[in-house]
């Protein structure tokens, strides 16, 4: 049962202004969550309803789960 990861506008940008090597284990953690969405050293976020976030080095990717479709929404991307 593997998810989509799909990436809204703002985070695919967001993602693009990295360099190669940041963005390349960004783009392989996106790729691990199809397969867990809710991997080890991922948090909820407070305050908010289902935004999770994980780090990638010294970056955050936060993101939303939708379990009944299977999708993996990214929502931003950003340096900590």
């Amino acid at each position: 049962m593997a998810y989509s990861v799909l990436l809204a506008p703002s985070a695919e940008r967001q993602l693009k202004a990295f360099a190669g090597t940041t963005q390349e284990r960004i783009v392989t953690r996106l790729k691990a969550l199809r397969h867990n969405p809710r991997p080890q050293g991922v948090k909820k976020l407070t305050g908010e309803d289902d935004l999770y976030r994980i780090r990638e080095g010294t970056c955050r990717i936060i993101y939303t789960i939708q379990d009944k479709e299977l999708i993996v929404l990214v929502v931003k991307i950003g340096d900590r």
